[in-house]
């Protein structure tokens, strides 16, 4: 090979890539997409555009493979591909076989791809482990993937029905995932270099001498799309503005028509004509349908909440109040149930007191800051405000309304955070809890235990972690801040001297008969 020649190839490996790091970061800030960017890089450097490259046929076989590569990760084209497989004519080359003796053929390669998947595979890749080379056991997924593509395209299956096989022979083996790993890098690229080529063989001519067809199909495809999504959303339960939504977002051709196209036109059953108008419309619809999303969603009525079913508080009277009923509030109602306490609860979270209905709850809706919600929950005859809320300003607002409102009940508050706790205990509550201490205490004393220390030991430590926290908790409740503490806290490093809260106003002095003056830090 001569050194223009050599030259000439590094020149187009060079313009492929540049033209890929250009326009792909382009079209996703313009929230174009990925595919568009390829789409478009391989039409400005192809023979439509620039002419830097003649021949995409070329490119199209080698980047077919990451095609390959992407259905043995995503097992959904494949039976159209396979379709398109038994419906493209015989080769010349076929030796007269008839179609049947074709399929026959076919049939006995898939036997023995399932066959050595069944029985070669996993003790191969369990070989291939021992080594502990990882380049090998990239190889060897290399090699499963494209020797499987490769049976099926001799047996006269796609390349693509290998690979998807080989996905589900290998789908059950502990080796999945480290193989997905491996040909993640390979599949990414040549998947580009795919829809590159796509792009260099896509022929403007054609598409402006069938403009028209062009603009129908677009529209056609769009709004067939689009009802059928419509439907099935329906079908599923969606409500109207959702489906509606989902409609406009999913109007689009996808980037699997790419595929599918460039393999009906491989197989014969297209011509370039069709291959060319029919990629038009999707890269078009895949234009247009941010610019459409943007003008429906002007005309869309706003997704709201549906209240089918949920009641709102009014005329509660139990002897307890708990405000919020997530995963604390769920697991503080037990005691109280179990012991037949009348209970009044209040969420503002729709789907969650759905979800609670099932679970035999009955929780009424009702924005807990609101001082009218509280009246309607029963919080002036409550006995107990408990306040379940998982944020710390929603929870610090209904504290200081039950303060100022409904002195009668006493108020118990979950807690954020330390910090949060202070601030809970400065403004009156009866009663505040971090929401994970008690858990992380016990997870702690469940580690002593699994590295062997006996469990009362166990549990006497768990023990003498809350009261080291509660005389912690004491001294900065008493100095208002929250670092007061720290001479209690159990650390990994050396302890601290401890400061004094404030400074002495003069030195100490020994009241023995020394009576000299000390370090006022002693």
């Amino acid at each position: 090979m001569s050194v223009e020649s050599e030259s000439s190839q590094l020149v187009n490996v060079v313009a492929l890539l540049g033209a890929a790091v250009v326009a792909v970061p382009l079209f996703r800030r313009l929230g174009l997409g990925s595919v568009l960017g390829y789409l478009a890089a391989g039409l400005v450097i192809g023979p439509f555009g620039l002419g830097w490259f003649n021949d995409p046929q070329s490119i199209l076989h080698v980047a077919e493979l990451g095609v390959v590569l992407f259905l043995f990760v995503i097992l959904l084209i494949v039976p159209l591909l396979a379709l398109v497989a038994f419906l493209s004519p015989l080769p010349a080359e076929s030796g007269g076989h008839s179609r049947g003796m074709s399929i026959g053929i076919s049939v006995a390669c898939l036997a023995g791809l399932i066959a050595a998947g069944l029985w070669l595979l996993n003790p191969l890749f369990r070989l291939l482990a021992r080594a502990k080379a990882r380049e090998v056991m990239t190889a060897a997924a290399l090699l499963v993937v494209l020797g499987a593509a490769l049976l099926m395209q001799l047996g006269g299956l796609s390349m693509a029905m290998g690979a998807f096989l080989a996905g589900v022979l290998l789908s059950e083996s502990t080796f999945r995932h480290q193989i997905e790993a491996d040909i993640e890098p390979f599949r990414g690229l040549l998947l580009g270099l795919f829809f590159l080529s796509v792009g260099m063989s896509l022929d403007l001519s054609v598409v402006a001498n069938n403009a028209l067809v062009v603009a129908g199909l677009v529209v056609a495809m769009m709004v067939t799309k689009a009802l059928c999504i419509y439907v099935v959303a329906r079908l599923t339960h969606s409500s109207h503005g959702e489906a509606l939504d989902r409609a406009v977002l999913m109007a689009q051709g996808g980037e699997f028509a790419f595929v599918l196209y460039a393999a009906a036109l491989a197989a014969g059953l297209i011509d370039p004509t069709i291959s060319a108008t029919m990629t038009a419309v999707v890269v078009l619809s895949m234009v247009l349908t941010p610019l459409v999303v943007l003008v429906a969603r002007r005309f869309m009525p706003q997704a709201t909440a549906s209240m089918e079913g949920i009641e709102a508080v009014h005329d509660q009277s139990g002897s307890v109040l708990i405000i919020g009923f997530g995963r604390f509030g769920q697991v503080m109602s037990q005691s109280l149930l179990a012991r037949d306490i009348d209970v009044t609860i209040i969420d503002s979270d729709i789907d969650m007191i759905r979800s609670a209905e099932e679970f035999g709850f009955k929780v009424f809706f009702g924005d807990g800051t609101r001082l009218d919600v509280l009246r309607a929950s029963g919080a002036s005859t409550a006995r107990l405000i408990a306040i379940c809320t998982d944020r710390p300003e929603t929870t610090s607002l209904i504290v200081e309304l039950a303060q100022q409102e409904f002195t009668q009940a006493k108020v118990l508050a979950r807690s954020f955070d330390r910090e949060h706790s202070l601030k809970l205990v400065a403004a009156g509550v009866d009663f505040q809890i971090r929401e994970t201490f008690e858990s992380a205490v016990r997870f702690g004393q469940a580690a002593l235990e699994a590295m062997g220390v006996d469990e009362d030991v166990a549990a006497r430590t768990a023990s003498e972690v809350r009261r080291l926290d509660a005389e912690r908790f004491d001294l900065e409740v008493a100095a208002g801040d929250v670092r007061a503490g720290i001479p209690l806290l159990i650390g990994n490093t050396a302890p601290a001297t401890p400061t004094p809260f404030t400074a002495p106003r003069r030195e100490s002095r020994r009241l023995d008969a020394g009576g000299e003056a000390e370090d006022s830090s002693a």
